[in-house]
């Protein structure tokens, strides 16, 4: 299978022609110019790709994009609001490598302890999670100033100093 990653919804439908609003945290403004196709979750585990006519830049977080085969209002509705998937090769495309959505598909790492790939990353306004499995259940891993260490980008790693106790939690 495929590696997909998570980089957003469609959030609202728009005009009257089956365009969409996509709702991205990629990091930086983009028409995503050469994505051929996203991907929507239709059950756990289960995507389900739809091949993208055009796209165009919106805001800085935003893009309206036009899907094949969606042509009216209502189609476009149904799809709303859906989370977007494309795969780890497209993703490292038009990501910015600054923002915290960058972190996706690397290994926190505390006191020495790899504590699992990042599967999801979660943006607040004084910190960002990272959603882990941690022996066998998902793990809200808080990242901010007083707990980064640093980042390896070239081993994919993330080093953290987490409170004491925060881990027992899901253990």
């Amino acid at each position: 299978m495929s590696h997909y990653f998570k980089i957003g919804k469609l959030a609202a439908s728009h005009g009257l022609k089956g365009d969409l609003v996509l709702q991205h945290s990629l990091g930086k403004k983009t028409s995503l110019k050469g994505l051929e196709y996203i991907f929507i979750e239709e059950q756990k585990d289960s995507f389900l790709p739809y091949f993208v006519e055009w796209a165009k830049i919106k805001s800085d977080d935003e893009v309206y994009i036009k899907l094949e085969g969606i042509h009216e209002k209502e189609t476009a509705r149904k799809l709303t609001p859906r989370e977007v998937w494309i795969t780890e090769a497209d993703f490292k495309k038009f990501a910015a490598k600054s923002s915290p959505i960058a972190l996706l598909g690397f290994n926190i790492i505390n006191e020495g302890e790899d504590l699992g790939e990042i599967l999801e990353v979660i943006e607040q306004p004084h910190q960002v999670l990272c959603a882990i499995l941690l022996n066998g259940k998902e793990a809200l891993i808080p990242i901010h100033e007083d707990s980064l260490e640093k980042v390896d980008a070239k081993n994919r790693k993330v080093y953290v100093s987490l409170p004491d106790g925060l881990l027992e939690i899901y253990r």
